[in-house]
């Protein structure tokens, strides 16, 4: 991320300074919650793991109890990050830069997992799911392009639109990611000569999996739908234009067709199962190249992202 815009002046007069002026000491920097939090969905894939081969049906409450736990010191990242950004005189929400999003990516993909997991009780999707979240933020840390610094944002996301748009797009990248993760399951339960071909009755049965999958983009649909709209609005504050062709946008509108055509799929031609899941996967490919590709492989005005 390349910034060469410093803070406004009503910025350096807002809320960095009166954190600065308190003298304001955080015992604990964001990313040490970040590294607990990696560390607890890291163990909470293998109680996951061991309980899919062992039944022990102790574990999978007990792995889902710690996957809130994580979350909470996850949540508390976030907020000690917000923190820092105001005790460096920028005070703004920390979805800015790949780090950050990165950061909040993980946060969302386990509020996801865990409302679904609480309606349908399948803990085994888990195993599936639980990956992407600690994956998201061992990624800050593998990659040195990815820079935890804070700082100044550029004039173009200096805007409540940012926010907004943010949030929406990563709830929807969350819920694709989950559907991903229950396709993934489902192919593998469906598999011909798979040995958890109906044989397992702890392994969830290939209509749950498709409901789960569905219900997964029923979420995710909207959040992207309302992503790209703020999206457009900021753009307008932002450039002058609601729409400019740029790759992010370009492949933000693939993605969402992608979903659509799901959807218009199964609500019109009753699309379920192998094909469903298939299309899914492809989906979320395309969330990932929306994502990773368009920052890093086309530049455009996202490149900063």
């Amino acid at each position: 991320m390349i910034l060469t815009t410093p803070p406004s002046p009503s910025r350096r007069k807002g809320g960095g300074d009166l954190f600065r002026s308190q003298n304001m000491v955080l015992p604990f920097s964001s990313q040490t919650f970040f590294n607990i939090s990696m560390a607890i969905y890291f163990l909470c894939f293998l109680g996951y793991l061991i309980f899919s081969a062992t039944r022990n049906k102790g574990l999978g409450p007990f792995s889902t109890s710690l996957l809130i736990i994580g979350l909470v010191i996850h949540s508390g990242g976030l907020v000690v990050r917000w923190l820092e950004t105001h005790q460096t005189g920028y005070g703004y929400v920390p979805l800015s830069n790949m780090y950050e999003s990165l950061i909040f990516f993980s946060w969302t993909i386990v509020v996801i997992y865990l409302i679904l997991e609480f309606k349908y009780r399948q803990k085994i999707i888990g195993v599936f799911i639980i990956p992407f979240a600690f994956l998201a933020i061992a990624l800050t840390s593998i990659f040195p392009d990815i820079n935890a610094k804070i700082t100044p944002l550029i004039p173009a996301l200096q805007s409540n639109w940012l926010t907004i748009h943010v949030t929406t797009c990563f709830f929807g990248y969350a819920s694709f990611a989950v559907s991903f993760g229950v396709s993934i399951l489902y192919l593998i339960r469906d598999g011909e000569g798979s040995p958890m071909e109906g044989g397992s009755k702890w392994l969830p049965s290939t209509p749950i999996l498709d409901e789960i999958n569905y219900k997964s983009i029923v979420i995710g649909f909207p959040m992207l739908s309302l992503g790209i709209i703020t999206g457009a609005a900021w753009a307008n504050y932002a450039w002058g234009s609601y729409w400019s062709w740029d790759p992010k946008e370009t492949w933000s509108l693939i993605t969402w067709f992608v979903y659509a055509a799901f959807l218009h799929a199964r609500l019109t031609r009753d699309w379920r199962g192998r094909k469903a899941a298939i299309l899914s996967i492809v989906g979320f490919g395309a969330v990932l190249f929306t994502y990773f590709g368009v920052n890093y492989i086309i530049s455009g005005l996202h490149s900063y992202a």
